[in-house]
Parts: structure tokens; sequence; C-alpha cells
């Protein structure tokens, strides 16, 4: 039986999920050398409407490009959150941005502020999704920071370079906190179930 992971990043439009899915299925694909496909849509409206892109990771052929069943959501505003995440696999990973979502449906999601980090720390609302990329390399084994890194240089605009790859290694470092903050809260959870 194959590997298949199916990820799909959600929000809005103008939050840059066709860049994201883009970079991140370049950077697991040419660089990982993993076999993917790339779908993405978008509400007719060009910001504010719904947005997705979906990345689907394979050790074989592709037959299907579409996700089925997410093993990864990432969730940039609530709508998409509310929408979505009954696409999700029991034991599938959830990831919103907590700046803009404030209902987490499902326990153990992982909650990382993409959009405030990316405002006090860059001064650019816009690189949420960058900072979103970095979480997930450090999240999952999905991708190699290398590998995304690499494709992120070779999609963004001449010039933000340094900006963006401040965004990748902003939401590495987020990433990292919020697990240590999860393991800390699963011993916790353990010790009252002994005591």
């Amino acid at each position: 039986m194959s590997f298949r992971y199916d990820i799909r990043l959600s929000g809005s439009g103008g939050q840059g999920l066709i860049l994201m899915g883009l970079i991140l299925a370049e950077a697991i694909g040419i660089y990982d050398g993993k076999q993917v496909a790339l779908t993405q849509s978008y509400g007719p409206e060009a910001r504010g409407g719904t947005s997705k892109a979906e990345v689907v990771v394979s050790d074989a052929e592709i037959d299907y490009p579409k996700a089925m069943a997410l093993d990864l959501l990432l969730c940039l505003n609530q709508k998409s959150c509310d929408e979505y995440y009954l696409d999700l696999k029991p034991d599938g990973l959830l990831i919103v941005d907590s700046t803009l979502v404030h209902q987490v449906p499902v326990p153990g999601a992982c909650q990382i502020p993409f959009t405030r980090i990316a405002r006090d720390k860059l001064k650019r609302e816009m690189a949420a999704n960058i900072v979103a990329l970095g979480a997930i390399a450090k999240l999952t084994t999905i991708v190699t920071p290398k590998a995304l890194e690499r494709a992120l240089l070779a999609r963004v605009p001449r010039g933000t370079e340094q900006l963006n790859l401040a965004a990748l290694k902003a939401g590495m470092t987020a990433a990292m906190k919020a697990r240590r903050v999860k393991r800390t809260q699963i011993i916790r959870e353990r010790e009252d179930e002994d005591t």
C-alpha cells in the first residue's frame, strides 16, 4: 500500500493561499523528490471570498489529485475552519491562525497567531501565509525546511527574499514554541490522571 498525505490550505481571497500551495508543492515535489499534485479553487471575489489550495503527497503516482480525507488542514480564517474541519481525519492535524480563528471545533488543534506575528514582527500582515508555511515545516515531516526555503526563494518577488525568509523562520520558531506548550499540557494531563 502506498503512502498518501492530503493537505488543505484554506482561508479567504487575498491571504496568499494559492502562492502557499505552489511553494509547498514545489518544495515537496522538486526539492524533496516526492510525488505531488496541487489543485486550487477560489470564490469569484478577488478578496474576501473563500480560497483553498490542496496538496496531495504520495510515494507512488497520484491517481486522484484532490484532497479527500485530510491529514493536515490549515485555516487562516473562521469561515474555512467551520466549513472544512469535518474533512479532517480523526488523527489529522488542524492548524489555525489564532488571530482570526476564535472558535476551534476540535480538541488538540495547533493554534498559532500567524497574522499577529506577521504584523508585529515583520510589519507586513500579508506575510502571514509564509509564517504559516514555516510552521507546517516544523509541525509535520511532510516537507523539509531546506526544500521549503529553496522553493520560497524561487517563487517570491525580487527584493522580498529577506522578508520572506524572516517570515518562514518566524513560523518555524512559533511552531516549536507551540509544540513545547502542547507537550507540557500532555504531561500535566497525564500527571492529573495518575493522582
